[in-house]
């Protein structure tokens, strides 16, 4: 009898041992799958706020370069808002008309916004820009210098004032369609209110300088004969 309940015990201390070894796995079956889990939630976080795990963060965009065209076109942009401020600041010297004095100063406001704007595109698209007048801009700046009085005024009026701004019209529109880069064509599109109104202005005030004299000399004149 003794002998029956030793065997008895045996098997039930082998079951107890076959038992502990089996929960003793599945804890640490569950302990990796919970770490993996862990791990992967861990990942998934670390990515930026609403990306898939394992997708690849969007670029930023770089500036991009502007093609040869479009260069050339930034260039001459430069160039025309140069060569009216100054034709505006001799203007402001050289004229005695009161209407053609504050013109040359809208002038020479207007144009240096518009060159400081010009100035921040090109240094965004890493394009050079010239620091000096090109030499018809030269010459035409010299032929004004050399008159003076009613000569200049009419002279400035055609030229600085009408004839220039048709020619940044064309300028600006074809930049606006045909640019290539989306900054230029944005840029064009702003600047041509502002050289619509000064060429209407430019070709008003034209009209009295072309009589011979302007609104202003022409009043003085007037009263200085009936005196």
């Amino acid at each position: 009898m003794l002998k029956s309940h030793f065997k008895k015990g045996a098997l039930a201390v082998a079951v107890l041992v076959a038992l502990g070894a089996v929960f003793s796995a599945g804890a640490q079956g569950a302990g990796r799958q919970s770490g993996s889990a862990g791990q992967a939630g861990a990942a998934g976080q670390s990515g930026a706020p609403g990306q898939a795990a394992g997708a690849q963060p969007a670029s930023t965009p770089s500036a991009g370069k502007l093609n040869a065209a479009d260069q050339r076109m930034l260039k001459t942009m430069a160039i025309n808002h140069m060569a009216e401020i100054e034709a505006g600041r001799m203007a402001q010297a050289k004229t005695g008309s009161d209407e053609v004095k504050t013109f040359a100063q809208r002038m020479i406001d207007d144009h240096t916004k518009a060159l400081e704007d010009v100035r921040q595109l090109a240094q965004a698209k890493g394009a050079s820009l010239p620091t000096e007048l090109d030499r018809t801009s030269k010459r035409k700046a010299a032929r004004l210098a050399a008159l003076s009085g009613d000569a200049f005024d009419r002279a400035y009026m055609a030229e600085a004032g009408v004839a220039d701004h048709k020619r940044s019209h064309a300028l600006l529109r074809q930049a606006q369609s045909r640019a290539q880069d989306p900054d230029l064509q944005a840029l064009a599109a702003r600047m041509l209110p502002v050289v619509d109104q000064h060429l209407d202005s430019a070709q008003e005030l034209h009209k009295h300088t072309s009589m011979g004299s302007s609104r202003t000399q022409g009043k003085t004149g007037s009263s200085e004969k009936q005196e």
